[in-house]
């Protein structure tokens, strides 16, 4: 038995005839798998730009007032 858990999401019938067409011939046998892919990647990418964000905006004031301090900044 899979303990997978699934939940039902709504999208316009037009999006989904797309879909349909999108994935004939590939390995996606369902809008709903394609869908799930789709958004794993979305999210994947969203994660990675946060992960690549190397000063908070705290960091960066911090290190502005410190230059301004040194007379780098005005």
């Amino acid at each position: 038995m899979s303990d997978k858990r699934y939940t039902t999401v709504s999208i316009p019938v037009e999006l989904a005839e797309k879909i349909e067409k999108r994935i004939e011939g590939t390995g996606f046998h369902s809008i709903s798998s394609y869908v799930t892919y789709v958004l794993r990647q979305v999210i994947s990418s969203i994660e990675e730009d946060e992960k690549k964000e190397v000063f908070s905006k705290e960091d960066e004031e911090k290190v502005k007032e410190r230059l301004r301090g040194l007379g780098y900044l005005e």
